[in-house]
């Protein structure tokens, strides 16, 4: 490459160009020696530049465990909730299934005790017999009294016995009472 000047002319080739220039940058990255400055050497130990660390760090570590706690707790009232809801979905299904039941029981009680009000006593008994003795003494307690009688004079007398002991204590005022 040639370079005109009013006097002088200098002839300097590509190569040289390209070395200067890599020789600039590479002075330019290095950094200069004399101008750092010597690390001051510490007049704390170590163990008290951990101590002031950890005291300096404190703080921010319990207010992040505090956060960290704070969202765990979150969580687990979210998880509490959700349980909460499906208790309350599943007792609403049981009190919906037991209302239900207990109507049932009812107009099949009702049903039942007028079924045995047109049987007659010698055609009831054999069947209260092989009732469960509380299901038979409660349809016995809701028939009228003279058939109530004329059924259990005609059951055996110890399946009768049975009955009327269930009945007498279903009317004893202590029955349902808790011991004291």
């Amino acid at each position: 490459m040639t370079r005109a000047s009013s006097s002088i002319t200098v002839t300097v080739s590509k190569g040289l160009i390209r070395r200067l220039l890599a020789l600039s940058a590479i002075v330019m990255l290095v950094p200069q020696v004399s101008a750092q400055e010597p690390a001051a050497v510490s007049a704390t130990s170590p163990e008290s530049e951990i101590q002031q660390f950890c005291t300096n760090i404190a703080d921010a570590a319990r207010d992040q465990r505090y956060l960290l706690q704070k969202q765990e707790l979150e969580k687990l009232q979210l998880d509490v909730d959700q349980r909460i809801s499906v208790l309350e979905s599943r007792k609403a299904e049981y009190e919906d299934w037991l209302a239900r039941r207990n109507d049932f029981l009812v107009r099949a009680e009702a049903g039942l005790v007028d079924i045995f009000k047109t049987m007659k006593a010698d055609a009831a008994a054999p069947q209260l017999e092989e009732m469960n003795l509380e299901v038979a003494a409660a349809i016995i307690m809701k028939l009228p009294a003279r058939q109530s009688g004329l059924v259990l004079s005609e059951m055996d007398p110890q399946k009768a016995g049975m009955i009327a002991t269930i009945i007498s204590s279903a009317s004893d005022p202590n029955t349902s009472k808790e011991p004291s």
